[in-house]
């Protein structure tokens, strides 16, 4: 147990360090809105006028339903957000599946130095200090839940092993969740460990998602910087 909470003490400074960090709002940025509709609901109506009167120039708008993994728009506008951008959303559920959903978005929008904000929650709100404290104090409480189920995920593995049980792969990332780690190696630059843990994936799988994208995608520039990953790290895949 201390061990999990001197990780978690890490993970929260760390994020104190994320999520208070620099968000450059200037002059040039971009009020982005998302909307999505359920495929049972008639309209995007009351969201879209919600997002247009809190001064969006943009607006992405999304017809899938909540349980649906692969959202076209919101990948959309994660791509096309850019350093002093916020992003803004009629109610948090219209955005994220679950917590961890929203701290993975929140963080990659952090990252990316764009602030995030729900219309219908104050407190989700990273262009404020409260806001930013609040996302915080969740993330750590998330690792914390994470940290919790690897050491007890961990204990169960060496249980079985010892009775000759036979582990197989960990889940696989769902779509979404896919795009948003290879654009944090990416685009962001950061270490294929690290974005792996934060998946809680092993840097392989984390490698085999990168070549399939990179293999979907041949055409496109922006992943020649897989190839040079792939190739610097390649020797670590069996470590």
């Amino acid at each position: 147990m201390r061990h999990i909470l001197h990780n978690v003490y890490s993970y929260l400074t760390r994020c104190v360090f994320i999520f208070i960090g620099d968000i450059t709002l200037n002059e040039n940025r971009m009020l982005i809105g998302y909307a999505r509709v359920s495929t049972d609901e008639q309209t995007l109506d009351v969201q879209l006028d919600y997002l247009l009167k809190a001064g969006c120039s943009l607006v992405f708008r999304e017809k899938v339903s909540g349980a649906e993994r692969d959202r076209p728009e919101l990948n959309k506008l994660l791509k096309k957000v850019r350093r002093g951008d916020v992003v803004i959303v009629h109610r948090l559920d219209r955005l994220a599946r679950s917590t961890k959903h929203l701290l993975e978005i929140t963080e990659y929008l952090q990252h990316k130095k764009a602030g995030f904000r729900s219309l219908s929650e104050p407190w989700a709100d990273t262009t404020s200090p409260a806001g930013r404290m609040i996302l915080t104090v969740f993330a750590g409480i998330a690792e914390f839940e994470r940290a919790q189920i690897r050491e007890r995920t961990a204990a169960g593995r060496e249980h079985a092993r010892a009775r000759g049980v036979h582990m197989g792969r960990p889940a696989k990332l769902m779509p979404s969740e896919a795009v948003l780690a290879c654009r944090m190696v990416t685009d962001d630059g950061m270490p294929v460990a690290e974005v792996a843990a934060r998946f809680g994936i092993h840097k392989a799988t984390l490698y085999r998602i990168l070549t399939r994208r990179q293999a979907m995608k041949s055409t496109d520039k922006s992943l020649n910087k897989i190839e040079k990953i792939s190739q610097t790290y390649k020797c670590q895949l069996y470590e």
